[in-house]
């Protein structure tokens, strides 16, 4: 199967995204205006600056299909990790700006209350956004792709938003405005919460950390191929929705080279079947003693 194929099924969550953001903001502003809801407008305008960071998604997504070229010898894959970057920054300001909104409207006394209606509104903005998650999760999950995980989390960051619009509304009408104040801290903190975990995983890619646990599943792997006698070397790294492994093994020094060259192929062959591995590079080593 063509290796882009996937990053292209990426591509179909972006623009699902960018289409959900463009419809939902359009109906939160208007019925925010119709409604005299503060609430749903900052929600509406909140996911105006979404489609920013899926349209980084989008962005990143396309230049990760271009081939390798003299400046580029692994391809462009790494695009996909810068994107999910983008996208962490994003949703930190969006998170941190909803914290400030509430802060300030508590210590303004701004305590409107707008029409009861508005919460539904919110309600099933928020349902939507909640299956958009649940789509672009799904999909980014099948596909192994870090930056339409991170479009998939901001998804449903902003469901939460549109939630607790909705409970801020809700207390409005009780009587209870500093529910909007609680709730509108608690999901700021939450969106801030899921930029930093999407921040820390990408930077840990892009200065090419890996997982411990993982790499000790590599080595057990190539360890029990037949042939190899011995691992003196292993190293691993993300490098977009693939995973590059450099290993050096220790072979039967009688061997002849043909020999040693069909443990490597099996080397490579199962690291393909058990650790869905493409990119193997075996380096051979007689074994000392």
């Amino acid at each position: 199967m063509d290796i882009y194929d996937d990053i292209r099924k990426g591509e179909r969550g972006a623009w699902v995204s960018i289409a959900a953001y463009l419809l939902l903001s359009a109906f939160k502003l208007v019925s925010g205006f119709y409604f005299d809801s503060n609430a749903l407008l900052a929600d509406g305008f909140n996911n105006l600056t979404d489609i920013v960071a899926s349209v980084a998604v989008l962005i990143g997504l396309k230049i990760s299909q271009k081939p390798p070229d003299s400046d580029h010898a692994y391809g462009h894959f790494r695009a996909e990790t810068i994107a999910a970057l983008v996208a962490s920054f994003i949703m930190a300001m969006v998170g941190i700006q909803v914290i400030l909104d509430a802060i300030r409207s508590l210590a303004a006394g701004e305590h409107s209350q707008p029409d009861v209606l508005s919460a539904a509104v919110a309600a099933v903005c928020a349902l939507a956004m909640g299956g958009v998650y649940a789509y672009n999760r799904r999909l980014a999950n099948q596909i192994n792709n870090q930056a339409l995980m991170a479009a998939a989390k901001d998804n449903l960051s902003d469901a939460m938003v549109s939630v607790g619009a909705a409970i801020g509304i809700i207390g409005a009408q009780f009587g209870l405005p500093w529910l909007d104040v609680v709730a509108a801290i608690a999901v700021g903190l939450l969106i801030c919460k899921t930029a930093w975990d999407i921040f820390r995983q990408s930077t840990h890619n892009l200065t090419d950390g890996f997982d411990e646990k993982e790499l000790g599943d590599l080595r057990s792997t190539i360890a029990r191929t037949q042939g190899v006698e011995g691992i003196r070397d292993l190293k691993a790294r993300v490098h977009g929705n693939h995973v590059l492994v450099d290993v050096v093994i220790e072979v039967d020094p009688q061997l002849t080279v043909i020999e040693s060259h069909k443990i490597s192929d099996r080397v490579e062959e199962r690291m393909r079947i058990k650790q869905n591995v493409m990119h193997v590079h075996v380096h051979v080593e007689p074994k000392e003693g």
